[in-house]
């Protein structure tokens, strides 16, 4: 039996409220499916408009086997193309980021307009048409301040997702902020595990101090499950809703992407020791509202997010490898705001600093104990762990409907 119809068999008969079977976490086959089906296939968030605030300005992303670079053009359009020389193959952007004129590749020279188009290859013969010879185009999209880029020739269609997530983001105008700080970590762990860890607070009270101090464990701040039915929680979304800012829970109908706007605990603002604003500027201008809690977005497969009123973290789940996650965390304020005057970074980051290198040990002991012979799959708890079942749901589904030749609407790269 091949390892597809392995996989397809054991998704369809897997046991509900359960923990996947071993290979699902520690197999190289198994992870080369999941890149195949789902990374390589679908949107994934990339970065932000405000890495790429003028023209010519770039950054570079490996998803698996693929180098991308993303640019934005003399038109101001952002744009993503495979960072592949037509000629060689050879990298063009070698740099993690940068600006340029032209996008030149270092081995020959070959150099691009930054839309992509061939301007200059030396030595060729007469008959060389440059028009044949453009990098190739990565589909992008940009929302709210986020840029998405799907891998496949033909993508998903993205207007689903940008109906449902714009309305919650366009006052926070996130495409004109500015990146305050950066952090990326190495999880020795599936990127399953580095989700199912995130979709439960089931484990916050032991192991998160600091980010308990305002942000509330209880199961229904996932918004998943009986969030309509906590009367904080509806407090909060009717005085949001009030004040035009989109608040309450919807999710897509494959369970893929989701939109929230949860309330901090008592009288906190910001992720902070305090509660207090970790930046003393407003996010934006647009928001001066106080107490508007966090905005929880999600996509599956790469990136959970909080939005508040003074501050934004985005998280970006790349996998490496079938033991091996790439996490990169970014602190967003206003472009405006002052370091030193208006924020100070180690107050900023100092939470989720700590909540991520206390989940990366939770993840990499939970790995560890996978990997064991004597792993089986165990029940999730249906109180607190909600929202690790809906993500099992939701890759169990997707794999399943990819895997049997899923007929989704598609559309091709202009």
């Amino acid at each position: 039996m091949d390892i597809s119809s392995n996989v397809l068999r054991q998704l369809k008969n897997r046991r509900e409220g359960f923990s996947l079977e071993q290979p699902f976490y520690t197999d190289q086959d198994y992870f080369k499916l999941d890149m195949e089906m789902i990374y390589y296939r679908d949107w994934l968030f990339i970065g932000h408009d405000c890495e790429v605030p003028r023209a010519g300005n770039y950054f570079t992303v490996q998803i698996g086997d693929y180098p991308v670079v993303i640019v934005r053009g003399r038109d101001q359009v952002i744009r993503a193309f495979h960072n592949s020389c037509r000629h060689r193959g050879s990298r063009v952007c070698t740099s993690e980021r940068g600006s340029s004129a032209k996008l030149v590749c270092p081995y020959h020279q070959w150099t691009y307009e930054l839309n992509g188009s061939l301007l200059f290859a030396r030595h060729m013969p007469e008959d060389f048409d440059k028009n044949q010879f453009s990098l190739k185009p990565v589909h992008c999209e940009s929302v709210g301040g986020y840029i998405f880029i799907c891998l496949a020739e033909q993508a998903p269609d993205f207007a689903p997702f940008r109906a449902m997530v714009e309305p919650y983001l366009v006052r926070h105008r996130l495409g004109e902020t500015k990146v305050a700080f950066e952090s990326t970590i190495i999880e020795k762990g599936n990127w399953k595990l580095v989700w199912e860890n995130n979709r439960e607070c089931y484990h916050c009270a032991a192991n998160h101090p600091e980010l308990c101090r305002t942000y509330p464990e209880a199961p229904s701040a996932t918004g998943v499950q009986g969030a309509k039915d906590d009367p904080v929680i509806s407090a909060h979304w009717a005085k949001c809703e009030a004040a035009n800012l989109p608040s309450e829970f919807r999710m897509s109908p494959s369970g893929q992407f989701r939109a929230a706007r949860m309330p901090l605990i008592q009288d906190a603002e910001s992720y902070t020791m305090s509660g207090a604003r970790a930046v003393q500027r407003p996010l934006s201008n647009d928001v001066q509202e106080s107490h508007i809690g966090t905005l929880l977005l999600f996509h599956y497969p790469t990136t959970w997010n909080h939005v508040l009123a003074d501050h934004a973290i985005t998280f970006r789940v790349l996998p490496l490898g079938p033991e091996q996650t790439q996490v990169t965390t970014k602190w967003l304020v206003n472009k405006d705001a002052v370091e030193g005057v208006d924020y100070n970074i180690d107050e900023l980051t100092h939470v989720w600093t700590e909540t991520n290198d206390q989940d990366r040990r939770i993840v990499e002991e939970n790995a560890f104990g996978i990997r064991s012979p004597a792993y089986q799959p165990g029940p999730y708890s249906p109180e607190d762990e909600g929202g690790v079942m809906q993500f099992v749901e939701w890759y169990a589904n997707f794999m399943i409907n990819r895997l049997q030749g899923d007929q989704a609407k598609l559309s091709a790269v202009a």
